[in-house]
């Protein structure tokens, strides 16, 4: 049975402060990309870190409280939709893990970056796939990065009403779908993505998945 992530990762470490860094929101149809990182203090490790994908909203929300009151430092970056045309998605999730390590009150001498895409960052890289399963600095770093954009998510949907962003936080969904058919796309909308593209041809954007449309995704979200 998986016991879950610990800090034998940041333990083996030694010549200066480890920070986990984790992503949020590479795969949504829209909304920016963003990032967190986290330099945990080793004697107030918040109970209950874990993949932030397995975890409640609240209990999220909770966390990210704790983990803010308890870290030695951390920091939150996004890439906005604009960047993601720009540079990619790939890219542009570097530089919000850039932005959120730049962030950082404390300057790390390491980063433990969940997945397997060395990014860089200004200190020394190592990937873990699956990181955010393994590493309580990546759980925490991937705690941050979600709940701070589904935040801003919920602030766009007042923004732009009909597609239900603070539901689905701009990731695939019916009532999102039918949002696009109905109003087009609005400014956060990832143009070059494919469910975006078939609405614009007044096609069902549920259906890019199906057609090999799905997105401008160089690796799994």
């Amino acid at each position: 049975m998986a016991r879950g992530p610990t800090m034998l990762l940041e333990n083996a470490f030694i010549g200066g402060p480890v920070c986990g860094v984790d992503e949020a929101g590479r795969g949504p149809w829209a909304g920016p990309v963003s990032a967190g990182a986290v330099i945990l203090n080793p004697k107030k490790v918040p109970k209950g870190l874990d993949d932030s994908k397995k975890l409640s909203a609240k209990t999220r929300e909770t966390l990210e409280v704790e983990i803010k009151a308890k870290a030695l430092a951390w920091g939150v970056g996004f890439a906005s939709v604009e960047e993601i045309a720009a540079l990619n998605i790939l890219h542009a999730t570097g530089l919000a893990m850039r932005r959120a390590v730049e962030a950082l009150a404390v300057a790390p001498a390491f980063a433990l970056v969940d997945g397997n895409y060395r990014f860089k960052l200004p200190c020394e890289v190592k990937t873990v796939v699956g990181g955010d399963g393994k590493s309580k600095s990546i759980a925490a770093a991937s705690i941050l990065a979600k709940v701070a954009r589904d935040r801003l998510m919920v602030e766009m949907d007042a923004r732009y009403p009909g597609y239900g962003f603070a539901s689905h936080k701009g990731y695939r969904a019916p009532i999102h779908a039918e949002g696009l058919l109905a109003l087009g796309p609005c400014e956060i909308h990832r143009m070059a993505w494919g469910p975006v593209k078939l609405a614009l041809m007044g096609r069902d954007p549920l259906q890019a998945f199906e057609e090999g449309l799905q997105d401008d995704l160089p690796f799994e979200d």
